[in-house]
């Protein structure tokens, strides 16, 4: 989220990133004097260009927003300057762009001037602060593109209110239009910070405006555009926030801009309309902002850890076209970024293996060494930017967890964590990946072989710790029986209900107040500790006390499937005894547990 002073530019928790990318070399001539405020004939239709992989590259709004010391001295924000944006430009040619890095993203305040009063040019559109960009942007997106790099820029969503001028404003290209005609009459507002007035799509002059600023930008020369603010989510719901047409007519403006233009969206997005963001744009934040808005780039507690717990719902929504966004990775400068090296790492682990972009937003020209090796070790990178789907929770989300996904060549990224504030012990259990027996092991972020390891990999780690590998399977597939949750004893107030997404078309719910789940006859060859596969649903993250054979119980905690009718898994340790067992998932006296659909259990261990 952000805070603005005395305004409302953009935001935090999920912010969705409207990208334009724009490639190099095909900037329409601007002549030096009109590049800032007039654009040239609107050229042929272009098609937004799909993201195949995760963007690489920096943001602007990490350092704008600290408190670090030197960073923002003219006040909140003061660090986005066109030098500033220069300095970064270099050096990340210098020193990322070899690796896949390649976008410079310019965020907001670039048209405010110290005060954070906006500027706009005689058709409503966000006009370059002379002070900050003494260049214009264009000349700034030329110089990022002689780097052999692109370059990224920022709106909020809606008409800034500043912009509106009693209605008078003139659209440009767009004959008969004012800013009178493209809002609603009552000038309601829209965005994360009611910056702006909700803009009426009803009428075809509301369009015409959208596509000026694209084509404004495309004419700039700028390769990715971050739609800021938008709802449902940025911590705002109902109708004068949802913003789906804004975002649908920004796909639109940018087909027709002339330039290929990635269009990202922030910020804490709705899941709700997660089919509507897939359809619409090339990436979107799930999650608030990363940043804390302290002395430091970041902290721990204070968002970099709810990604453990936000991102696994969405993990099934990304892939070639568009991504999850979790927001920059700020893991470069050691002190600055105010975390430890493990932390670090952990950071790192995450985005790579969730296949979020990776966009950093530290100080490129300070990056000390351990912070240069994380963003440039190639294997991570490679896990990153690869053909296989985003890693998952495997296991419940727990202070100790592995992730996992599957390779194209039958392989498996495994990540390990523990998030608890000690020191504790992570195993992985090759059953939760779906074999037995031996497999290869490789340290990805070492880059070192480690040898055969046979059903599991067992790792201290330190507290926020974390491992990355790459695993090979030599063993054999396992097989597994099913169990109904709908078959077992229920007790409380569990009841059956229907669901269409699960196994059976049904699940067990309002395990809540002390209700049970109890799954009958679950027999097993030999005595041991089982990894058993639960199929549950879920709105929000939920606990559930798990035991056997009416022994002592566990509580694991259940990530949000995103809604209550979508279904994922993961597996909890259950121990059981040779023969028949019984399985059971208690609410607890005032608490809530997920719906269950199944549960399988491996037929030999």
């Amino acid at each position: 989220m952000r805070s603005f002073p005395n305004a409302a530019p953009p935001g935090r928790r999920l912010r969705t990133v409207v990208v334009l990318a724009l490639t190099a070399g095909l900037a329409t001539a601007v002549p030096a004097a009109q590049a800032d405020t007039e654009v040239p004939t609107t050229p042929a239709v272009l098609t937004t260009t799909p993201a195949a992989k995760p963007y690489m590259g920096w943001t602007s709004w990490t350092m704008q927003s600290s408190k670090y010391p030197g960073l923002n001295p003219k006040g909140d924000y003061s660090y986005l300057t066109e030098a500033n944006v220069d300095k970064q430009t270099d050096a990340m040619a210098a020193k990322l762009k070899k690796y896949g890095y390649e976008y410079i993203n310019i965020d907001a305040g670039w048209w405010m001037d110290w005060s954070w009063k906006p500027q706009f040019d005689e058709y409503a559109r966000q006009k370059a602060d002379p002070e900050r960009f003494p260049s214009g942007m264009k000349a700034v997106a030329d110089r990022i593109h002689s780097k052999g790099l692109k370059a990224g820029i920022y709106l909020p969503v809606g008409l800034e209110k500043a912009a509106y001028d009693d209605g008078r404003a003139p659209i440009w290209n767009a004959e008969g239009c004012t800013t009178a005609d493209i809002v609603y009459d009552d000038l309601r507002t829209t965005n994360g910070w009611d910056s702006s007035y909700k803009i009426d799509f009803a009428d075809p002059c509301a369009q015409k405006y959208i596509d000026s600023q694209a084509q404004m930008f495309a004419d700039w020369g700028y390769d990715f555009l971050k739609l800021d603010g938008v709802g449902p989510g940025s911590f705002k719901s109902g109708d004068n926030y949802n913003n789906v047409a804004d975002v649908a007519a920004w796909q639109r403006a940018i087909d027709t801009a002339g330039r290929p233009i990635h269009l990202e969206l922030s910020w804490s997005l709705a899941y709700s309309h997660v089919e509507d963001w897939k359809k619409y744009s090339n990436g979107w934040r799930i999650d608030t902002d990363v940043e804390c808005y302290c002395n430091t780039l970041v902290s721990w507690e204070n968002s970099v850890d709810d990604r453990w717990d936000d991102a696994p719902a969405w993990t099934d929504h990304a892939g070639p076209g568009g991504w999850n966004d979790l927001d920059s990775l700020n893991v470069g400068n050691g002190e600055m970024d105010g975390l430890t090296k493990a932390e670090r790492q952990s950071y790192a682990t995450l985005w790579a293996i969730a296949k979020s972009p990776l966009y950093t937003g530290d100080d490129l020209t300070r990056l000390d060494s351990y912070g240069l090796s994380l963003l440039t070790n190639r294997e991570v990178i490679a896990v990153n930017q690869s053909s296989a789907p985003p890693a998952e929770p495997v296991t419940a989300s727990d202070p100790q967890q592995v992730w996992a996904a599957k390779n194209p060549d039958g392989t498996y990224a495994v990540a390990l964590f523990n998030l608890s504030d000690a020191p504790a012990s992570v195993t992985a259990n090759w059953s939760t990946l779906g074999f037995q027996g031996k497999a290869s092991v490789r340290d990805v972020w070492n880059k070192e072989d480690l040898g055969t390891y046979t059903d599991k990999i067992t790792q201290a780690l330190p507290a926020h710790g974390s491992r990355l590998f790459t695993v090979t399977p030599r063993g054999t597939v396992l097989t597994w029986t099913g169990y109904e949750a709908e078959a077992g004893s229920l007790s409380g107030n569990a009841s059956v209900a229907g669901c269409s997404a699960c196994s059976d078309g049904r699940k067990v719910g309002n395990l809540y107040g002390g209700g049970k789940l109890t799954v009958n006859d679950v027999v097993v060859p030999r005595a041991g500790t089982y990894q058993v596969k639960v199929s549950y649903i879920s709105g929000d993250a939920r606990s559930a006390l798990v035991s056997a054979n009416g022994g002592g119980a566990t509580s694991h905690t259940f990530a949000s499937t995103g809604d209550w009718g979508t279904v994922n898994s993961v597996h909890v340790p259950v121990k059981l005894k040779s023969g028949t067992n019984t399985i059971t998932f208690d609410s607890g006296s005032d608490g809530y547990a997920p719906d269950i659909d199944r549960i399988d259990v491996q037929k030999s261990r």
